[in-house]
């Protein structure tokens, strides 16, 4: 019976081992989520309202270090030309162009120039910021042996700006897709639990079936020590 507790609290041990086993994948996934990702930004805001300007270009490799600087240029649908609207520096950011004065914000990467997510807050949006927008990284990474290395990226927005909000086809299949993606995790995080704990419950089972074995074996010995005894008694 003593060998038996024994195994049940092997099993016991192992299983509190597999939630933990859990919980920091789910902590890892969190990790991945906050990890760079090119999400492209949204295209549609809504008159008298904010809109956030998504502008992300992340570096190949996140272990070279690096320092950008941003440049952000608008042309208005109809126009030609595109205008100089926005920068953003070691010395912060500054409005370039009359037309957005007070009414753009950062909302990109902070406390750091190594810039990978170049966003910009529109405030009281008018129907006359839709348009085209070039966002520009002007990276300078830095390798061994003091070279450097300068590259520029730019991304596009094309936006609209309407009267009110209206939910579009991609907003709805991202929104769907995230959902499917959560549930897919938590389903093979179940089935890995499952398949760990019949494994386990498996050795278990098999360390009973040895316990049991060794437990008969030494009874029938000391039974068998026992009659030997006696006869050698009588």
């Amino acid at each position: 019976m003593h060998r038996r507790g024994v195994v049940y609290q092997w099993l016991t041990e192992q299983f509190f081992h597999l939630l933990i086993l859990a919980l920091l994948s789910s902590l890892f996934v969190d990790v991945l989520d906050g990890a760079c990702a090119e999400v492209d930004s949204d295209t549609e805001a809504v008159a008298g309202k904010g809109f956030k300007l998504g502008c992300i270009s992340c570096k190949r490799r996140s272990e070279v270090e690096g320092s950008a600087t941003v440049e952000w240029y608008f042309r208005a649908r109809g126009e030609a030309d595109f205008v100089h609207i926005y920068s953003y520096n070691e010395g912060g950011g500054s409005v370039e162009h009359d037309h957005f004065m007070d009414r753009v914000d950062w909302n990109g990467s902070k406390r750091s120039m190594d810039i990978q997510d170049a966003s910009i807050y529109l405030l009281n949006v008018t129907f006359n910021d839709s348009g085209t927008y070039r966002c520009f990284f002007n990276r300078i990474l830095s390798y061994a042996n003091d070279f450097e290395y300068n590259t520029v990226v730019s991304k596009v927005v094309h936006l609209t700006v309407v009267a009110k909000a209206t939910r579009g086809t991609a907003s709805i299949v991202s929104e769907v897709m995230m959902y499917v993606s959560i549930i897919g995790l938590q389903v093979w995080l179940l089935i890995e639990m499952i398949y760990c704990y019949r494994k386990i419950a498996a050795a278990g089972e098999e360390a009973l079936r040895e316990a049991a074995n060794a437990e008969y074996l030494a009874i029938a010995s000391e039974s068998k020590d026992n009659m030997a005894g006696v006869q050698v008694g009588e």
